[in-house]
């Protein structure tokens, strides 16, 4: 079957070990089942597996990608949740693509456990992009956030996918929404989606309840000068740097908290496709591949101009 697949490990180059070309079919381990991919979508995280954060040399060649819409053996349409129990993870779990193969192939094996029926209001490449970077903003807001409890959410770094999900889940849940970005064009882009565009570290008009944050050190500061008493700032991430500062005085005087989060769960999965079919929100789609150009897909999401997610239609 055809696949894309990390063949090696480059941090300077990651493109350079990508390579699409025939794989093994899926292992089915107890409880598993073969799914063939009709749609797919990238993550950074495909990208930090090309450059061997996460995926240690004895797992090479590992399929890549976490994220799948597609078609049982039965003919159900479904989506895949692509956290796996592992005991051999300190975390308890892994990604598809970090220790079992990943989505960007014909057919994957996952548990049967992993499958959500897809609604029918959702296309299969709308779908493919909920797994990870939807699912991961939805938790970050309801879970972890708790934004049911406030009524104003900062984004920063608003364009990548975690981030302009949570633009347009935040604003579908009804809150006011500022949303940073260096980009004039991505600026324009958030007000259409509805949110206020803010240069970063721009000033708002408000304190905002709510922080989605996974710029890390260059916008932390900022993070937290825009955080009301008692606000919740959300981290899924550090694309801009790791050693961020963290003003203590202003934490505990403002009885700040400051959460990671990662991934969400499967029911949060499940709650997010009805979400989106009842507010009649679909993902931010930046550009769809098919399947034959996937190495261009790769290309466009390293290139970083991307404003929403990078799909990989499998019917095409």
């Amino acid at each position: 079957m055809r696949a894309a697949f990390a063949a090696g490990a480059s941090p300077d180059r990651p493109l350079s070990v990508l390579t699409v070309g025939e794989a093994p079919e899926p292992e089915l381990l107890d409880g598993w089942v073969s799914v063939e991919v009709r749609a797919a979508s990238l993550n950074h995280h495909d990208l930090w597996s090309l450059r061997g954060v996460g995926l240690p040399g004895d797992r090479l060649p590992m399929i890549l990608g976490c994220d799948a819409a597609g078609v049982t053996p039965e003919g159900d349409e479904v989506v895949i949740y692509p956290v796996v129990a592992d005991a051999g993870d300190p975390r308890g779990m892994s990604l598809l693509s970090e220790r079992f193969p990943g989505t960007l192939a014909e057919r994957v094996g996952v548990p049967r456990d992993n499958l959500i029926p897809k609604l029918a209001g959702l296309s299969f490449l709308d779908a493919a992009c909920l797994p990870t970077a939807w699912l991961t903003a939805f938790h970050m807001l309801t879970t972890r956030g708790r934004v049911d409890s406030g009524s104003s959410v900062l984004v920063q770094g608003a364009g990548g996918g975690v981030a302009t999900a949570a633009v347009v889940l935040a604003v579908a849940m009804g809150k006011r929404v500022y949303a940073t970005s260096r980009d004039p064009g991505k600026r324009a882009r958030i007000e259409a989606l509805g949110a206020v565009a803010v240069e970063p570290g721009g000033r708002l008009p408000e304190r905002v309840d709510v922080v989605i944050e996974s710029v890390g050190e260059p916008t932390m500061a900022h993070s937290m000068k825009c955080s009301a008493p008692g606000a919740r700032i959300v981290v899924c991430g550090a694309t801009g740097g790791h050693l961020a500062t963290v003003d203590l005085r202003r934490l505990f005087a403002m009885r700040l908290e400051l959460l990671g989060s990662t991934m969400g769960t499967l029911p949060e999965l499940a709650e997010l496709m009805d979400f989106c079919v009842e507010k009649g929100i679909r993902p931010e789609i930046d550009a769809t591949f098919g399947f034959s150009a996937v190495a261009d897909a790769f290309a466009r999401l390293e290139a970083g101009d991307v404003f929403g997610k990078v799909a990989i239609d499998f019917l095409h």
